[in-house]
This record gives C-alpha cells, sequence and structure tokens, in this order.
C-alpha cells in the first residue's frame, strides 16, 4: 500500500468512527436527559409531599393553639350561656382552660366567675395589676 492509498483509508476510518459515535453519544444524552426529567419528576413529588406535611402541621398547630388558648376565639357572652353576665362551673366547662382554673379563678367562692374575678386572675397570671379596682377593694 502506498502512501496516497492510506491518507483516504485513514480519513475513512476516522470519518466511520465520528459517524459510529454520534448515535452512540446522542443516545447517552438522551437517556441523562430522561434521568435527569425524572430525578426532578421526584423532586417536585417530594416537594409536594412535604408541602402537604406542612400543612397539615399548620393545621394540628393551630387546633392545638386554639384548644390551649382557651377555646378559639369564645366570647365571654358565648360561655354565659344564660345570660347573667358570669359564667358558672357548669357553663365552664364548654371551655377546657375555663374549667381547669374557674376554682382558682373565683376568688370570691361563690360559684360564679365574674368578669372582673376573670381579669385579675388573668392579670396575676401575667404578673401585673389587675387595674380595675377588684384587688384594692378588699
Amino acid at each position: 500500500m502506498t502512501i496516497r492509498n492510506r491518507k483516504p483509508l485513514i480519513a475513512l476510518i476516522v470519518a466511520a468512527g465520528s459517524v459510529l459515535a454520534i448515535p452512540a453519544m446522542a443516545q447517552s444524552a438522551q437517556q441523562s436527559a430522561a434521568q435527569a426529567q425524572n430525578q426532578a419528576a421526584q423532586a417536585q413529588q417530594a416537594a409536594a409531599q412535604a408541602g402537604d406535611a406542612a400543612d397539615t402541621a399548620a393545621n394540628a398547630a393551630a387546633q392545638a393553639s386554639a384548644q390551649a388558648g382557651g377555646g378559639g376565639g369564645q366570647t365571654w357572652a358565648s360561655v354565659d350561656t344564660d345570660g347573667n353576665g358570669t359564667i358558672s362551673k357548669a357553663e365552664a366547662q364548654v371551655n377546657a382552660g375555663l374549667a381547669q382554673v374557674f376554682d382558682q379563678a373565683d376568688t370570691n367562692k361563690d360559684g360564679e366567675l365574674s368578669p372582673d374575678e376573670y381579669k385579675a386572675y388573668v392579670a396575676a397570671q401575667q404578673g401585673k395589676p389587675a387595674g380595675n379596682g377588684a384587688q384594692q377593694s378588699k
């Protein structure tokens, strides 16, 4: 074989190798892209599940806060079902927090909790002076 015959032969081999390598590279790139898409989809699913879990936790925390906070927005009038302005021990049972502290807050031990007694109890628990004259009138 002469040098003239070798150059085209080498060029043909290089060209054939390049042509055969292109589909292999393209296939590899397609597989990489598919894997990346699968990983992205899995990440989105994980993020959605984490978001759902966060929503569930936030709802549970709100409910726990409402229960621990004394009924979640109940007013004095809504607990005072007979409308006499005071809350009896039976009326206090609808609010777990109030029922627990009823005896401590009912300072005159008449079985009825007045707004002034409750305010004085709350102020004492917070370490503040009552400011309504309930303790000053003793």
